[in-house]
């Protein structure tokens, strides 16, 4: 663990006085992993009764107060509210914060600059890569888990000690960098999703009785395949030059839904243009691929696919 003290001295990173403003799934999380370090959460805001019930059970004891009173009494402000709502809650807490007052916010999209309306703060902006329930389960699930951390050089070394004494692991994130990082990460996490909703749903729909226990192998495989060789893990029929396949798999699609149908083409697109780019399909198959990828959906003259 990195030391907020000067090199050379060994005594062990000062405990904070904790502020939480909104204990959600993330923040009484995050907050109870500061806490279990030895660190005081002496307050925290929570604006709906569900949040109340999450600082009850993850924040045992802390006084639940208005966002101005927890800025007022803490060395260390943690904002955990949505990207959406961030600048207005910066700018509402612009009065009680002071001068060298640490201030971290969770979001992965937003950097330092919405924190500049807080004046000589300490700003970091910390984003644990994860999707948290809001339980004691997600404490145990912060262990090792990665968090892009973008800070000023001299507040980097408390960035990172606070991310570790979490659990974290700090990967660091230019400032100009932090909305293709995090539209990187929703692109890989939130579309898996829809992927795999729309292959079981496929699934389902072709009569498979138990979807998940059939794709499941094959998912996992693909993910852990991509993770590992990234383009040169591509197989199947585009990656292929199968033809035919495509031609199939397009006519049952055209008959089902439009959204599943969409996804397919722009995913089967970007599929041959890789593929073509490693040389795995050659330029007349991919130029025929590309034809039927074009026509499918898009009235025609005979209707269907050519």
């Amino acid at each position: 663990m990195t030391s907020l003290y000067p090199a050379g001295v060994v005594s062990p990173p000062p405990r904070l006085r904790v502020g939480v403003i909104g204990s959600g799934r993330v923040g009484a999380v995050l907050g109870a992993a500061l806490r279990r370090t030895g660190h005081a959460v002496v307050a925290c805001s929570a604006r709906s009764d569900l949040s109340r019930v999450r600082a009850e059970a993850l924040l045992p004891g802390v006084p639940i107060a208005p966002p101005r009173d927890v800025a007022a009494q803490c060395d260390l402000l943690l904002l955990t509210v949505s990207d959406d709502r961030l600048p207005e809650v910066v700018a509402d807490l612009a009065p009680a914060v002071r001068d060298g007052q640490i201030v971290m916010h969770v979001s992965g999209r937003l950097g330092l600059d919405v924190l500049a309306p807080l004046g000589g703060v300490l700003p970091i902006a910390a984003h644990p890569v994860m999707t948290f329930t809001g339980t004691s389960l997600d404490l145990e699930r912060l262990e090792d888990c990665p968090f892009g951390v973008t800070a000023p050089d001299a507040v980097r070394p408390i960035a990172e000690a606070l991310v570790v004494e979490m659990g974290g692991e700090p990967v660091w994130v230019e400032e100009g960098s932090r909305a293709l990082y995090h539209a990187a990460l929703a692109h890989g996490a939130n579309h898996l999703v829809t992927l795999v909703a729309q292959t079981l749903d496929m699934l389902s729909s072709a009569g498979v009785s138990d979807p998940a226990v059939l794709a499941r192998p094959l998912l996992t495989a693909a993910l852990d395949n991509a993770l590992r060789e990234g383009d040169a893990a591509l197989t199947g029929p585009i990656a292929r030059g199968d033809v035919s396949t495509v031609r199939a798999h397009l006519i049952e699609l055209e008959g089902g839904d439009e959204a599943t149908l969409a996804a397919y083409l722009a995913l089967a697109r970007a599929t041959l243009d890789r593929a073509f780019v490693r040389g795995t399909v050659d330029a007349i198959r991919a130029e025929e691929i590309g034809h039927l990828l074009d026509a499918a959906g898009a009235p025609w003259e005979h209707g269907g696919l050519p």
